[in-house]
């Protein structure tokens, strides 16, 4: 008796796992076939904040909304000089490539001690044409001699080139009070297939100031 129910119950099992493992592979397929997440940076000036709503006039002239969450980091962003940078200092740059393989600058943010290992590594990025953002720890740092930094980050490091008119900004920890109609900001914010645009974080400009990254 228990061959002639056993084997039922064997079919019945098998059959089980052929329907969820049809079903596992449908849902891979709908997921590999899911659109990407887009990431798209935002630069301008706060139009308004309705709760969760960010407003934003952005440098290209179009009026942009924003959506908020509890996740999304607010950050003040503050006047820095070169001599604020020490070797282990943890900073970003966006740079473009020099004839000899060098970074130039186009800006440098510094990172809290808080905040190190943000970002960390070398990738493109949107600020010019060609432009790249470098994240990692400052090694060697040169000053007298054109200004010549070491950046290094997990699996690689970059020499970049501060010129002497590149701004030079801090990151600080800041909250929603900066945000304020006519703040300058930078933000990156992931776009839906609905088009919707939601902030992962936002760097907004202190007393005026403008985020140059």
């Amino acid at each position: 008796m228990a061959f002639i129910f056993g084997k039922p119950l064997r079919k019945g099992i098998l059959a089980s796992a052929v329907v969820a493992a049809t079903l596992l592979n449908i849902g891979w397929a709908q997921a590999d076939d899911a659109p990407p997440v887009q990431r798209i940076g935002v630069r301008g000036a706060i139009a308004a904040l309705d709760g969760d709503t960010l407003k934003v006039h952005t440098t290209r002239g179009e009026d942009v909304t924003v959506n908020l969450t509890k996740d999304t980091q607010v950050r003040g962003v503050t006047l820095a000089q070169i001599s604020d940078i020490k070797p282990g200092s943890y900073i970003g740059t966006a740079a473009v490539p020099g004839p000899d393989g060098t970074l130039k600058a186009l800006e440098v943010h510094v990172f809290p001690p808080s905040m190190a290992g943000t970002g960390d590594g070398h990738r493109a990025f949107d600020l010019t044409k060609d432009s790249s953002m470098t994240n990692g720890s400052v090694g060697d740092l040169v000053t007298s001699n054109g200004r010549t930094m070491t950046v290094k980050y997990k699996g690689g490091e970059q020499k970049v080139v501060v010129p002497d008119d590149v701004p030079i900004v801090n990151l600080v920890p800041g909250d929603r009070s900066l945000l304020k109609p006519g703040v300058k900001v930078v933000l990156f914010a992931q776009k839906d297939a609905q088009g919707n645009l939601t902030a992962q974080g936002v760097s907004a400009g202190e007393n005026g100031i403008t985020p140059p990254m």
